[in-house]
């Protein structure tokens, strides 16, 4: 089997791709980050998503973003809440982290080199997503180019740097229905920008609203928000 690295957040995103990549044939390696984020319950879950979904490593990398700020997921600021992610009149939100996929996706080909792989995925989106100028093709497709300019393997022939990001052209609804077709537990991800010390989601960030919108669109229940049904809120 031909190896990959995945970005893994341990979001419902990240772990569908994670699955798609499995399903094509690849032996998945898995990257996750402690980039500085201010809770550590998403990389909970991505350890426990590569060890149920049968990664040949998972590695957690170090970063401090938090040095920079700049952003509501490093830095003392607000997580937005009740706003329409789908309104693009409202600009890039607070929640966008400076430069985070092209760090993310620098050691994720760092890390193919190494391992001789030519695939890197990751599970951004372009139609449900809330602004990041870091989830568009036209950014992947120049990350590639240079990708292909920027490692020995490549200059010498040796490695052709292919980035997939298969959810790309999909609703938040056809991701859902794709990862629950190929068996994903999607209550043991976590998409919350501001989530409780028990991991309950806040229900009013943007990732939330998007989450929940594509599970009613797809027909079917969150498993996460199933096991909170009753409890009483935060």
């Amino acid at each position: 089997m031909t190896a990959a690295v995945i970005l893994l957040s341990g979001g419902l995103d990240s772990t569908t791709t994670l699955a798609i990549a499995k399903s094509e044939g690849f032996t998945p390696y898995a990257l996750s980050f402690r980039y500085g984020q201010r809770h550590a319950i998403e990389l909970e879950c991505a350890a426990r998503l590569a060890a149920t979904m049968g990664v040949a490593e998972h590695v957690i990398a170090e970063i401090d973003l938090r040095r920079f700020g700049g952003s509501a997921l490093t830095a003392d600021l607000a997580v937005p809440k009740g706003r329409d992610p789908g309104d693009p009149s409202q600009g890039i939100p607070i929640t966008y982290v400076p430069a985070r996929n092209t760090v993310f996706l620098a050691f994720a080909l760092a890390w193919a080199e190494v391992l001789g792989a030519n695939d890197l995925f990751i599970g951004v989106n372009a139609l449900d997503y809330s602004g990041y100028p870091d989830c568009r093709p036209d950014y992947l497709a120049a990350f590639e180019r240079m990708a292909n300019l920027a490692t020995a393997a490549a200059v010498e022939g040796r490695q052709r740097i292919r980035i997939h990001a298969p959810l790309m052209a999909l609703t938040k609804a056809e991701i859902i229905v794709r990862g629950s077709q190929l068996g994903v537990d999607y209550g043991l991800t976590s998409s919350c920008y501001d989530p409780g010390p028990d991991a309950r989601p806040c229900g009013g960030c943007d990732s939330c609203q998007l989450r929940a919108k594509g599970f009613a669109k797809a027909g079917l229940t969150d498993p996460l928000l199933a096991r909170f049904a009753g409890a009483d809120p935060r």
